[in-house]
């Protein structure tokens, strides 16, 4: 226990904090800190959490998933290509600058550069100033998901971001892993300003006197700390030292119920945990029998079970229960017998080495599912060079795709199937951003068809089975491993009521944050 206490002071002083805080002033502990400042640098929740707290979205989801008017007031469809928002008015970046349509359509237009999120924002074909407090979004055809794209526009302070720097760069400029001003100064709607920011200590937000929504929470100011190990977070909530936690490791659960004064929860969860395998990279990757060796031979129900302790569904493909592609035909297909006769067929009866890359502190337990996983492909023959690393290392590595097995979770932007195939499996595409996280370097031009046919059908049935099909296809060719979805976990003192707050995105609206 010394140790672990020892763990949350070195923690907790480096991050300049005591060990306790007035009633609107909380700390939240997390497993890792946003990498940038940049909301259009990297798709990822560490960057889409941070973009919720000093951004404002056009709309959002609430928990069950509805949309709601956030600076967009309301919207309604002009025709099958058109649709129209009406901006709220009277909005206050936090330079002072007043929201006006141009904001929302520079914002837009950045947001098309984006390596991370042109992909999205491919059917989106243009968007465009009716008047100064209203736009028009038009797409390639009929687009049935304009709503779920616009919960993205977060829209950026154009006047605040353009110029040039003392050192004469582009305020704009969006630089991915490197230092520009965007990624290190900001201006947004959002309820919090950030006052102060160290990386890899601690994040300060405080609550923006001019936020527009009047009627949102009473915290005034947020700490966010990262507290790498699972153990040490759920410590320094036990201690009382942080007011809040994210995630929760399975192994923690019992700790967290049996404590007082303290909650735990969850959700059941829409992010998929995967494997993707290097085609590129290691020439016995592109048999298919190989790759099905390797989903044969990596057991996900008991990595379920034993590892995650339960919170979590052995997956089969990418769609969840409930979503538009989920294929109740594809079930988890552990069985080591099949994948050594697999590799005997394909030529690798004595089997080859591989380099597997995973991080160890974005999902749960990922460093101990990548090592079960390396033990298990060793039943086969395939001996594993396994390298683990923090988030912040880990993304520019996985960037250059740079292993043979490479793990990824993905929750769905657009709160869709199509979603998951347009980034993880579709064909690499630098100009669209289609298959942008795709480093199996998988290809099926049968596979990228249907996902954008799918986008263009508004015949929800027919959007369902074509979404299906897709998922049928990438199993019968182990175009990736999947492991299982994760269910998002939080914990938080009984007074800091975070259940209205929290949601299956896993990404807190922390401005709505009531502590009593």
């Amino acid at each position: 226990m010394k140790t672990m206490k020892s763990k949350i002071a070195v923690a907790l002083m480096a991050a300049g904090l005591s060990l306790s805080a007035a009633a609107a002033d909380i700390t939240v502990a997390y497993d890792a800190d946003p990498v940038s400042l940049d909301p259009h640098e990297q798709l990822s929740g560490g960057t889409l959490q941070m973009s919720h707290m000093v951004f404002d979205p056009l709309v959002r989801f609430t928990q069950e998933m509805k949309f709601e008017p956030r600076l967009a007031e309301s919207w309604e469809r002009v025709d099958n290509e058109t649709m129209r928002f009406n901006l709220r008015k009277g909005v206050k970046f936090h330079s002072g600058n007043e929201l006006t349509a141009e904001d929302v359509v520079w914002t837009f237009n950045r947001l098309k550069s984006s390596p991370d999120f042109k992909g999205i924002f491919g059917p989106l074909v243009s968007l465009t100033k009716v008047d100064d407090y209203t736009v028009e979004v038009k797409t390639d055809g009929t687009y049935p998901l304009i709503e779920n794209v616009a919960t993205y526009i977060f829209p950026m302070d154009s006047k605040f971001y353009t110029g040039k720097t003392e050192d004469g760069k582009d305020k704009a400029e969006l630089v991915k892993h490197g230092n520009s001003f965007a990624s290190t100064n900001v201006s947004g709607t959002g309820p919090f300003v950030i006052t102060s920011r160290e990386q890899g200590v601690k994040v300060e937000f405080e609550r923006f006197a001019d936020y527009w929504d009047k009627d949102a929470g009473n915290v005034d100011k947020i700490t966010l700390v990262p507290i790498k190990e699972d153990a040490t977070r759920v410590a320094a909530l036990l201690s009382g030292d942080v007011d809040m936690i994210a995630p929760v490791s399975p192994n923690d659960y019992k700790r967290i119920k049996s404590a007082d004064s303290v909650d735990l929860y969850t959700m059941p969860g829409t992010r998929v945990i995967t494997f993707q395998m290097n085609q590129n990279s290691n020439p016995a990757l592109k048999d298919v029998r190989v790759r099905q060796a390797i989903t044969y031979a990596i057991n996900n129900e008991g990595i379920v079970k034993k590892i995650m302790k339960g919170a979590a569904t052995a997956a089969a493909q990418q769609s969840p229960v409930g979503y538009a592609g989920y294929n109740e035909d594809l079930k988890p297909r552990y069985d080591l017998k099949k994948a050594k006769q697999l590799m005997k067929e394909a030529g690798y009866e004595d089997g080859f080495t591989l380099t597997m890359m995973a991080p160890n502190n974005r999902y749960v337990n990922d460093d101990k599912i990548a090592q079960a996983s390396a033990a298990m492909l060793s039943k086969i023959g395939i001996k594993v060079d396994l390298k683990t690393m923090p988030k912040a290392q880990y993304w520019p590595e996985f960037d250059k795709c740079a292993a043979d097995m490479l793990m990824i979770g993905w929750h769905p932007d657009t709160e869709d199937s199509g979603n998951f195939t347009e980034f993880l499996a579709m064909t690499r595409n630098a100009e669209t951003g289609k298959g942008q996280y795709n480093c199996g370097y998988y290809s099926n031009a049968e596979v990228d068809k249907l996902v954008e046919a799918s986008n263009t059908e508004t015949d929800l049935v027919k959007r369902g089975e074509m979404l299906k099909q897709v998922e049928a296809t990438l199993y019968d060719e182990a175009a990736f491993v999947p492991l299982h979805w994760q269910d998002p976990s939080w914990a938080a003192k009984s007074n800091v009521d975070i259940q209205p707050i929290i949601n299956g995105m896993n990404f807190p609206y922390f401005g709505d944050l009531v502590v009593k």
